[in-house]
């Protein structure tokens, strides 16, 4: 999560002076370009980040502006990412280049990277890949930080007089990349989709066994969007959502009694199977763990871990007693070599099993004091990668296709520093408007070693939006009662295969 975010215009100004305060842009039907576009252009593209359904059509869609819009013109795939660009590594895309990744899943069409373009030595290499292949615009396809990357790239170019223009599209499938203007990132409708399936497997499952509590974890560290989505789409018995869990300001123990009161409620009515949601950034959102991990990461930056225990005693008494209460398999996780920015790896920590276990030790002491009678099994899950590549849904892959487009007219059209978006979701495809919003207007600054730094800030779950509220109406009944939706694979045809997730029907709805 963004820590010590200041949101001020005039340092966003001051750090974007050549791209701030840009207006949105919108498009609108035209039967020709519009007089003094250039008739012909060469563009770039590369994706960034980790993979979401769509990416392809992304590129399909710029690709095809161009070959209508713009004939003669080339474009060229970055590969690997943003060190694509800095290493001017590229194919050239073509017709027959791009006709078998249409529609399909993955980013294996040119692969994908999470290099940055951040040192002035980096900066200077774009610029040379930019005017090497004399490139009017470059889209950059990405999450959060990619496309505050693009915005940066767009300011470079800008302030170095290249006609390089920069336009970014919101990707990511944890769906924490969104605004009023940018309503949802592509990929997060069809990866809920896919694992709302995989959910409703396992509840089958539990229902027909009578004898398992499956302990599901969802990708998504930052945010808890698609747990909360896939309890919407599934009805679990338990969800946990890590944005309440912080603002509640819960501990683990917290958590723990919450699962064991529902699971002895379920066994009293004789059900002793059920199915639990859990976000992967959980622990992030725990206060008393957070400031743990803070603490090993500060002692593990100078000590390592010995036999003797002598780092543990420089932990404070209460994360001590922390750390001493978790199961030896999370003690060790949290004990792994740090990222590369001397962090724990949250995703590398089964939050899942930790609960388990957690839960099991808890009912042995309601055992105990006789307050338990029941058999307790745990089965865990984590649901992440299979929903990344899967084939896009209806919806995101006429969405994707609609920021390529739009990308491809905003490049066109002289424009830089914007990001695609398309609007008006909830109607059908053809009353779809497409258009640009500034970079810029989604940043915040955060203050690091001195220096503002711009961020696209994430997009956390709100308590009081609608998708949540809808959740926190319905959750003591499903908890209780045994509403499980099983919705089966995706559908490409058929009466839902145009539905849209529920979040964002549920945020359009209370917007209109």
């Amino acid at each position: 999560m963004v820590q010590n975010v200041v949101p001020q215009e005039d340092e966003i100004a001051k750090l974007f002076p050549n791209v701030f305060g840009q207006p949105s842009a919108t498009i609108v039907p035209s039967s020709s370009a519009k007089s003094g576009w250039d008739s012909s252009l060469k563009i770039g593209v590369v994706l960034s980040g980790g993979q979401a359904p769509g990416g392809h059509n992304v590129i399909s869609g710029i690709f095809d502006y161009l070959q209508a819009r713009a004939k003669g013109s080339t474009m060229y795939g970055f590969k690997g990412g943003p060190a694509g660009i800095m290493n001017c590594k590229y194919v050239e895309l073509s017709t027959d280049f791009i006709y078998p990744y249409r529609n399909q899943g993955g980013f294996d069409m040119i692969c994908s990277g999470r290099d940055k373009i951040e040192t002035p030595e980096q900066f200077k290499q774009a610029q040379e890949t930019a005017k090497k292949l004399d490139l009017d615009g470059i889209v950059v396809i990405g999450g959060d930080d990619s496309n505050t990357n693009a915005c940066l790239l767009a300011e470079n170019f800008r302030g170095n007089n290249l006609k390089t223009r920069v336009i970014g599209c919101p990707k990511t499938i944890d769906g924490d990349l969104k605004c009023k203007e940018v309503p949802t990132s592509f990929g997060f409708d069809t990866a809920c989709k896919i694992f709302a399936e995989m959910i409703g497997n396992v509840m089958i499952d539990a229902r027909s066994t009578g004898k398992y509590y499956h302990f599901v974890r969802l990708m998504g560290r930052a945010a808890s969007h698609i747990t909360l989505e896939c309890a919407l789409q599934t009805h679990p018995n338990i969800t946990i959502i890590g944005e309440e869990v912080a603002a509640q300001k819960q501990t683990l123990k917290n958590v723990t009694d919450y699962i064991t009161d529902i699971i002895c409620k379920r066994a009293e009515l004789g059900y002793n199977y059920g199915v639990i949601l859990i976000p992967e950034g959980l622990i992030d959102f725990i206060p008393e763990v957070q400031q743990l991990i803070a603490e090993l990461n500060e002692i593990l930056a100078h000590d390592t871990v010995d036999e003797a225990g002598t780092w543990k005693k420089k932990l404070r008494s209460q994360s001590q007693q922390l750390f001493d209460f978790l199961p030896q398999a999370i003690q060790e996780q949290l004990l792994l070599e740090r990222d590369p920015h001397g962090n724990v790896q949250v995703a590398r920590i089964e939050t899942e099993k930790m609960l388990i276990q957690m839960v099991e030790t808890e009912l042995e002491s309601r055992k105990i004091a006789g307050a338990y009678k029941h058999r307790f099994q745990g089965q865990s899950h984590f649901f992440g990668y299979e929903g990344r590549c899967g084939l896009p849904s209806n919806f995101d892959s006429n969405y994707c296709y609609s920021l390529g487009y739009a990308a491809g007219a905003l490049l066109h059209s002289g424009k830089t520093g914007l990001i695609s978006s398309v609007g008006n979701l909830n109607a059908p495809v053809e009353e779809w408007t497409v258009g640009g919003t500034a970079l810029t207007s989604l940043m915040d600054v955060e203050r690091r070693h001195g220096k503002f730094k711009p961020v696209i800030k994430k997009a956390m779950v709100e308590l009081e939006g609608a998708p949540f509220k809808k959740f926190a109406s319905v959750r003591d009944e499903w908890a209780i009662k045994n509403r499980y939706v099983s919705p089966g694979p995706l559908q490409f045809s058929g009466p839902t295969a145009n539905d849209i997730n529920h979040t964002l029907m549920l945020e359009l709805e209370a917007q209109a």
